[in-house]
Parts: C-alpha cells; sequence; structure tokens
C-alpha cells in the first residue's frame, strides 16, 4: 500500500482543464492508496469555506470518495490558501494539518511543510505572511462580502506579480539554513516540501548525519506527485530525470 504527497495544484475556476486532471489523478493513481498528503496551494485563491465555486465540486467529491474507500486525507493549507478551515476540510473528508508537522513514514520521522516560512531571504513576504496569519485579520476578512474579499484577494497577487519581477530566484527559495535549522528543531532526518516549483531530492549532510530534502513540483500543466511504497520513495515529475527520482528511506 502507497503514500501519496502532492502540493501547488493552484486550482482555479478560470482553468478548467487542472481540475479535471486532479479529479483523473484522483480517480488513476489512488487505487492502492492509505493516506493522500496535500501540503498546501492545492487552490489558487480561497475567500473563505463559506465561498466554494461550483466548479470544484467534482474534486471535492472525488476526495469524498476517497474517504469513504478508507483513504485518510490530510490538508495543509499554503501562501495562496492559507483561509481553508475546518468547514472545508470536513465537507471533504480531509483532516487540517498545522504547518510544519512530523508523521511517522514507514517507521521513519518525516518533517512536513508547505514551504513557504523556509524562504526567509523574502523578507517582504514573510512580514506578508505574519500578517495574513493573524487570526484576527482573518475573521475580519470573512465577514466582508465575498465581492469585496475578491477584490482584496486581486490586489495582493498583483501587487505579489510585481514584486517577484524585482526579486532574484535566490531570494524566492529556501533559504539552506532554515532547512537545517527546521530539521535540527525537529529531530529528523527527512523534510517534504512544496512552494518552491523546484521539483527535486537534495542530500544534505548536518552534523555528519545524512539528511535529505524532498521538494514535490507544481501542477502548471501536468502532475506531479511523491509516492512512497514501502520505504522507496518515488518522485514522479516530468522535470525530474529518473535517476534522479528515488530515494530509500532508512
Amino acid at each position: 500500500m502507497s503514500t501519496l504527497f502532492i502540493s501547488d495544484l493552484h486550482l482555479s475556476p478560470e482553468r478548467p482543464e487542472l481540475t479535471e486532471l486532479a479529479v483523473d489523478f484522483l480517480q488513476n493513481t489512488t487505487q492502492d492508496v492509505t493516506s493522500l498528503y496535500i501540503l498546501g496551494d492545492l487552490f489558487n485563491t480561497w475567500l473563505g469555506d463559506d465561498v466554494i465555486p461550483d466548479e470544484f465540486s467534482a474534486f471535492i467529491e472525488q476526495l469524498r470518495q476517497l474517504k469513504q474507500r478508507g483513504v485518510n486525507i490530510f490538508l495543509m493549507v499554503g501562501n495562496r490558501d492559507f483561509m481553508l478551515g475546518q468547514d472545508f476540510a470536513q465537507r471533504c473528508g480531509a483532516q487540517l494539518l498545522t504547518d510544519p508537522v512530523v508523521i511517522t513514514l514507514h517507521k521513519q520521522q518525516v518533517l512536513l511543510m508547505h514551504g513557504d516560512s523556509l524562504c526567509t531571504d523574502d523578507l517582504a513576504y514573510q512580514r506578508y505572511r505574519r500578517w495574513t496569519r493573524n487570526k484576527l485579520l482573518q475573521w475580519c476578512f470573512l465577514r466582508l462580502p465575498s465581492r469585496f474579499r475578491q477584490h482584496i484577494s486581486d490586489k495582493i497577487k498583483q501587487k505579489s506579480r510585481e514584486q517577484k519581477q524585482h526579486k532574484t530566484a535566490m531570494i524566492m527559495d529556501v533559504n539552506h539554513l532554515a532547512v537545517e535549522q527546521a530539521l535540527l528543531d525537529h529531530k529528523v532526518n527527512y523534510l517534504i516540501h512544496g512552494h518552491t516549483h523546484r521539483p527535486s531530492i537534495h542530500h544534505l549532510t548536518i552534523n555528519n548525519h545524512d539528511a535529505y530534502r524532498i521538494v514535490i513540483g507544481d501542477w502548471h500543466d501536468k502532475i506531479s506527485y511523491l509516492k512512497c511504497d514501502e520505504n522507496i520513495i518515488n518522485l514522479i515529475d516530468h522535470r525530474i530525470p529518473e535517476h534522479q527520482s528515488q530515494l530509500k528511506l532508512s
């Protein structure tokens, strides 16, 4: 039996073909799966659990069917859909995860994160992240009419696009010291995250011990996922050479 990890699907009503791809993935890639972990940015925008676009109904129904089959579904919010809450999780049969969280994967302790908190060189984004995670501000936002929420969301995304034009690729990637500190703080040798859209399996040496950072890719036009069978991890992504896509948990 297998465990699957996905991240950064960025589903949007404006891209129905991407939602169809996700539905097809759930229908055809989960036959032998016991657990599915979604590590953030499932949706490109989330205005609140009370505003769920009809275009996502087929995908949500597939999640519900997986749950009815006995598949455990775990959901972590990302930087795009951080307003996802318990109501949505219950609707699709998922359990919300904190970020970060440590799980046991085939007798190994593994740290799961969305990944944006590791991009500590991007000071402007980290300030924005702290602001958007403020519970009082979230409470106020959710009580605005949906059209106001959409307007605010559109403005934030426009500003983000403008800022990215002036940021280097290095700034928007993870900070390696932050990665090492996260592994040390949680006393683990394995980290799985998304967010950066740079799928890869990275080898690290921390205190003379081997450690690994596995990055799940985004779903811009093709699927990307991590599959764990027994103690073998496979990163399935069209951007990754086959000889670089496998890791043994030990």
